[in-house]
């Protein structure tokens, strides 16, 4: 259930503008798959990535109302590190401030997480408001309207690796028992750039495979899909908006309401739902989004330089982090 249906069951949501529940727009959702590995090959890296790939997925159908639900929250945003450069809205891409590690932490006080170390869509969106990519606060109101039980203690921040088998082996399972040790009832996932969602993929496959639904609140359709997962709910916007439009509160508690009503009504694995809201930016944010055709020599040489600085810092980070 989405838009007006969400808004006659559970009154607590406010009612968005009767022109932004139109069906989805008629353009498909943008391929990340193609896209970035087009954008790579044209940096000149003839390696290009193998995203996962799954036949089985595992399911587990809700045995409880939301009502009597614990329900907590996982994030690929990074907590904020003072002395790792600007990570504040509209940053560049920052490789010194990623993690490489599961990492627990209570949501009160209300966490200071962010997202300048993936590659969100830095044209069209500026990360200034965190309702946009971690729904604390959506899901606190919820929890107050007496939709869910309540929000876990804790909220996990799963990292964004290319390495598979390092989710597969140490990542996945480690968030698994977090997140069973705390005895929650459903998991919540908000992946931000393409990557993000398959790491969130592979993760959320761990814990539902632990007895535990999961549900992922993304933007990358084909990534997660491709994966294989429970269940995921799509909203058609630019990268690091999953959790809902930013400085919007009514489209973030819809985002949030869809997902949870597909945690509840999903029958069987692959289940999708796409979000009824549209994005209010520019309409040609789809034809932007690392699109090596829209770029002189000028501009992929220079990008060119970035990717391999930003892979050195992360590098340098990684080590340091493997020596503490």
């Amino acid at each position: 259930m989405a838009g007006w249906m969400l808004v006659a069951r559970w009154p607590f949501l406010t009612k968005p503008q009767a022109d932004d529940m139109t069906k989805p727009a008629t353009d498909a959702p943008i391929s990340y798959i193609d896209r970035t590995t087009a954008y790579y090959l044209g940096l000149g890296y003839d390696n290009p990535y193998q995203w996962a790939q799954y036949d089985d997925v595992p399911f587990v159908s809700v045995t409880k109302p939301l009502t009597e639900m614990r329900v907590g929250l996982v994030t690929t945003a990074a907590l904020y590190q003072e002395d790792k450069g600007d990570q504040g809205p509209g940053a560049p891409y920052n490789a010194a401030a990623k993690f490489y590690e599961v990492y627990r932490q209570p949501i009160m006080p209300f966490p200071d997480v962010r997202i300048s170390h993936v590659a969100i869509d830095r044209d069209h969106t500026t990360a200034e408001d965190i309702g946009s990519y971690f729904p604390l606060n959506a899901m606190l109101r919820a929890s107050r309207a007496a939709i869910i039980k309540e929000v876990g203690a804790y909220f996990y921040g799963f990292p964004t690796n290319r390495s598979q088998r390092t989710h597969l082996d140490q990542d996945a399972p480690k968030l698994a028992e977090m997140v069973k040790a705390d005895q929650l009832d459903a998991v919540i996932a908000v992946p931000n750039c393409p990557v993000c969602h398959q790491s969130i993929a592979l993760a959320m496959r761990a814990i539902e495979a632990e007895g535990i639904p999961t549900v992922i609140m993304g933007c990358a359709k084909d990534i997660v899909e491709r994966a294989g997962v429970p269940r995921f709910y799509f909203s058609d916007f630019p990268l690091g908006n999953g959790a809902g439009r930013p400085h919007d509160t009514a489209s973030q508690d819809h985002t949030l309401a869809g997902a949870l009503d597909m945690l509840a009504a999903a029958t069987g694995p692959r289940s999708t739902v796409t979000s009824p809201l549209k994005w209010l930016g520019k309409p040609d944010w789809k034809t932007d989004y690392a699109n090596i055709a829209k770029l002189t020599p000028e501009e992929i040489s220079v990008r060119r330089m970035a990717f391999d600085k930003g892979k050195a810092v992360a590098a340098t980070t990684r080590q340091g982090k493997d020596k503490g």
